[in-house]
């Protein structure tokens, strides 16, 4: 395995040792690797040999031929449809290993495939797939903080966008702010509130200013129940969304969108052919280390930490 940090987001890539997932369809084997094989994935994720935050990229052979690998995301709690600031780290150690070298590579994911940039070692700009809005201003009853009003966007995860934070964005309120974001998210799930086929939301986004001179400066909630120190690549997708449906940004003008811990994205998109947006990332990731992980028999939290 091989870690590294977007914007101090740890990514952990296992190369190999995983679960046979079989063949077929990247989405169906993420199925599988949620329903059959939980114990792999929160055994990696979970202290001791995880850490809060961190998302898992398990290589899998893609079914798209053009496709440099293709990879299924996960956290401690869930299996991802798609991972912005891991398809970074990914790429990124995909070039540490000499597997890819400066230039546009296709990535296989279970949302899509999508296209990436390496521009040097550090540095990748990801076209990621198709984003849209699906609800403006939904009203939530939040327990112990009244209604909350927000979006609902698609960005290869499911979010609730809160816009403008109730609560000051600053690491301060990291506390606050994570507490907020898991009422909503239960607001969200108990309404339906959530995607066009009955997908409950996920993610949950605080939106507040930049004090930095970014456009914005986000608090991002993961289905794990812990913030993403990164910009979050799939959050600033379901951003730009709904940036561009309220007209607020045109297609083509960059932004810069910044994490509560002060990491930031380059933002922009263009029309996608179905209402919605393609948006581009630009980032950066370091590997920070290679690991063969040990499942002793004898180890009393061979599986991890469960508390």
């Amino acid at each position: 395995m091989i870690d590294s940090h977007t914007g101090g987001e740890p990514t952990r890539v296992i190369l190999d040792g995983a679960p046979d997932l079989g063949t077929g369809p990247l989405s169906e084997r993420a199925r599988r690797l949620a329903t059959e094989h939980e114990g792999f994935y929160r055994s990696v994720m979970l202290e001791p040999r995880g850490q809060p935050a961190m998302v898992g990229a398990l290589l899998v052979e893609p079914v798209d031929p053009t496709c440099v690998t293709g990879v299924i995301y996960f956290d401690v709690d869930a299996v991802l449809g798609m991972c912005g600031h891991g398809t970074i780290g990914l790429t990124v150690t995909l070039a540490h290993l000499g597997r890819i070298g400066v230039g546009v590579h296709r990535i296989e994911t279970p949302a899509g495939v999508v296209t990436v940039e390496l521009h040097d070692g550090n540095t990748v700009t990801v076209t990621s797939i198709e984003s849209r809005r699906v609800q403006r201003d939904v009203s939530l009853d939040v327990p112990g903080y009244g209604a909350v009003t927000g979006d609902i966007a698609y960005g290869g995860n499911w979010f609730f966008i809160v816009d403008p934070s109730p609560i000051p964005v600053i690491p301060d309120n990291i506390g606050a702010m994570t507490e907020l974001t898991i009422g909503i998210r239960n607001a969200s799930i108990a309404a339906r509130a959530g995607g066009e086929r009955g997908e409950p939301v996920d993610h949950v986004i605080l939106q507040g200013d930049s004090p930095n001179g970014a456009h914005s400066r986000n608090f991002v909630l993961c289905p794990d129940n812990n913030y993403d120190r990164s910009p979050c690549g799939t959050g600033s997708s379901a951003r730009l969304a709904c940036l561009a449906a309220d007209g607020r940004l045109a297609a083509g003008e960059e932004i810069v969108q910044e994490s509560v811990i002060g990491s930031s994205y380059r933002l922009s998109y263009r029309p996608g052919p179905n209402g919605g947006v393609i948006p581009r990332i630009t980032g950066q990731a370091f590997v920070m280390s290679e690991a063969k992980l040990k499942f002793d028999s004898q180890d009393p939290f061979r599986a991890g930490i469960e508390i």
